[in-house]
């Protein structure tokens, strides 16, 4: 029986938000890698930041080394921002969740932690935004016209979380750690906005469906050192 572990936020979890409005577990076989004789272990949470996710870790250093592979899903609620602080003042600065000096350093301590405890550790990128579809979610009772004028275009939220994720894929490569870049999977689809959710963010089930095959490919052609198919 091969072991897996996940740290991650929501997309981790396997949530999206269907027609009816109401986020939910659309996908609850982990990484579609579940029933393939393994066992994985999900310490994936709704809304998980890294400043969140690093205790979490920490805790779990001493049992990490005994998973075949570790999974890192993180970062998207980090660059977030508070919308209803935004929608009250347009002209005021406003910090993300996790400023980005800060999202370098604390992602680098999650890599050396799980490294260092003899993790065997994989990263996933993030799935992209769809900007115009974000704003309208984030939008809902605030000021819109606010937001819009302090981001300057719903293009700055695709390229603000497009700054974060390259941030992560030069750590990985820094660091010297295998990475699975499921962003460009997405990006390969003219249409990829058909494969995240109505509120632009998170992946719906044919989304899901992408990056479980993503992964279960790269699994079945024993890329995931320590993991044999």
């Amino acid at each position: 029986m091969k072991k897996i572990c996940v740290f991650g936020d929501s997309i981790g979890k396997g949530v999206a938000l269907p027609d009816d409005g109401k986020y939910k577990i659309v996908k609850p076989d982990v990484f579609g890698l579940t029933g393939k004789e393994l066992e994985v272990k999900n310490y994936a949470c709704f809304g998980c930041t890294l400043e969140k996710a690093l205790p979490v870790v920490q805790r779990r250093s001493a049992e990490l080394g005994q998973y075949d592979c570790v999974f890192l899903e993180l970062g998207g609620n980090d660059c977030d921002f508070d919308w209803q602080s935004v929608s009250d003042d347009p002209e005021g600065e406003h910090e993300c969740r996790t400023p980005c000096g800060v999202f370098e350093r604390t992602y680098r301590r999650l890599i050396e932690t799980i490294v260092n405890a003899g993790g065997n550790l994989i990263i996933l990128t993030f799935p992209p935004v769809v900007a115009e579809r974000y704003f309208r979610w984030i939008s809902r009772g605030r000021n819109g016209e606010n937001i819009l004028k302090w981001l300057g275009g719903t293009h700055t939220i695709y390229r603000w979380q497009e700054m974060y994720n390259l941030k992560v894929v030069e750590l990985a490569k820094e660091l010297d750690v295998k990475l699975i870049d499921i962003r460009s999977v997405f990006l390969q689809d003219r249409h990829y906005e058909r494969l995240i959710s109505s509120d632009g963010i998170h992946p719906n089930e044919k989304g899901y469906d992408l990056i479980y095959h993503t992964i279960a490919e790269e699994y079945r052609k024993g890329n995931f050192s320590g993991v044999n198919a």
